[in-house]
């Protein structure tokens, strides 16, 4: 049994290293999308976390990857000299930090502004819990679109460009890299970079579903009454919760940052947070593989649904946008999905089960 395992586990690892290489034969434009998709896996994981795990209904967590992504932008990019005299008179060409700066502090200024959002909301849950989120997200934004006067932070609607790609020991991924004279593209670089993140988030989203923090969180979701009773510090554990989805948030909005170049409110809107707390339910609410297969499908099912939309266009002699066809067809699959499978996809065999007792 260990052993078939062990090979399965061999198989799938060869796969996902050959898989951009294969995919890049017929255009980076498929590898961008799979890159997309890890990093939408990375926001389901951390919201996972909130919803999943605590129990706690956030629609706002767009907002975390929004704060991590302007982040790494305004310390990556020539912004900040260009906005700011003094800045330009210590860095003239702007701050440009490494990652090994940008992205704890994009990290850790998200999981400030999560506990910032968690603060006040202990005592909510359900739909009152889920308004406030929904405001602290479009809070966000609108304060991104703004902020261009009268000090011009953010650059307004018009975003931040010119932002540093990643670079590792002298290998810069924003540019194609030769090995053996065969050329990796800078879309297949990043995309192993995802997948390393990716798979170390898993893991500790899986030691902390299995550490004392897991099942506090756990027991708040199922009984919040019951888990006060039984000592645990439900303010410390939401306030946790909180922090550490938002985390995840920062780091997958900088990767985000460094992999487009640019970012502008646009990215960030309501719709983003919903499609990631539909990625969560749609897989397996608090059930990690569950998760990373409704973040996989429904980040590569906008792309897929562009080959079936564009004929459903033709045939009514493009009276029917095609975009408009494609999200009704999204929300057809969503709702076919909850319909048949009211627990998502992949879901937890303990999440929603009463505890039973077991015959001696």
């Amino acid at each position: 049994m260990k052993q078939n395992r062990l090979v399965s586990f061999l198989i799938a690892a060869v796969l996902l290293l050959v898989l951009p290489l294969l995919l890049q034969q017929g255009g980076n434009a498929w590898v961008r999308i799979v890159d997309m998709a890890l990093l939408y896996v990375l926001l389901a994981l951390g919201l996972n976390i909130v919803v999943g795990f605590a129990g706690l209904l956030d629609l706002g967590y767009v907002a975390f990857f929004a704060v991590g992504a302007y982040l790494f932008a305004l310390l990556g990019s020539p912004h900040l000299a260009d906005a700011f005299p003094a800045v330009a008179a210590a860095f003239p060409e702007g701050l440009h930090l490494p990652i090994w700066a940008a992205i704890p502090v994009a990290a850790g200024v998200a999981g400030f502004f999560g506990v910032l959002l968690g603060a006040p909301t202990l005592k909510l849950r359900g739909d009152y819990l889920a308004i406030v989120t929904l405001g602290f997200g479009e809070i966000i934004r609108v304060f991104l679109n703004n902020l261009d006067r009268p000090i011009n932070l953010t650059n307004g609607p018009k975003g931040i460009n010119q932002i540093d790609s990643m670079k590792f020991f002298g290998l810069d991924l924003g540019k194609s890299f030769n090995v053996l004279g065969f050329e990796v593209a800078s879309v297949s670089l990043y995309y192993y970079l995802f997948l390393g993140l990716v798979i170390f988030s898993v893991g500790i989203c899986h030691r902390l579903e299995l550490s004392r923090i897991g099942r506090a969180w756990m027991a708040v979701r199922e009984d919040e009454i019951a888990a006060k009773a039984m000592g645990i510090n439900t303010r410390n554990m939401k306030l946790l919760a909180f922090g550490m989805g938002a985390t995840f948030g920062g780091v997958s909005g900088a990767m985000f940052a460094a992999f487009q170049g640019f970012v502008s409110p646009e990215s960030f809107s309501l719709m983003e947070s919903v499609m990631i707390v539909a990625m969560v339910v749609l897989g397996g609410i608090g059930h990690l593989p569950g998760v990373i297969l409704g973040a996989l499908l429904l980040a590569a099912l906008p792309e897929v649904l562009r080959h079936v939309a564009g004929p459903l266009q033709a045939m009514t002699d493009g009276r029917l946008d095609s975009a408009i066809l494609r999200q009704l067809l999204i929300a057809l699959a969503m709702i076919g999905i909850m319909l048949m499978r009211p627990r998502g996809l992949w879901p937890s065999s303990e999440h929603g089960k009463p505890l039973t007792k077991v015959s001696e």
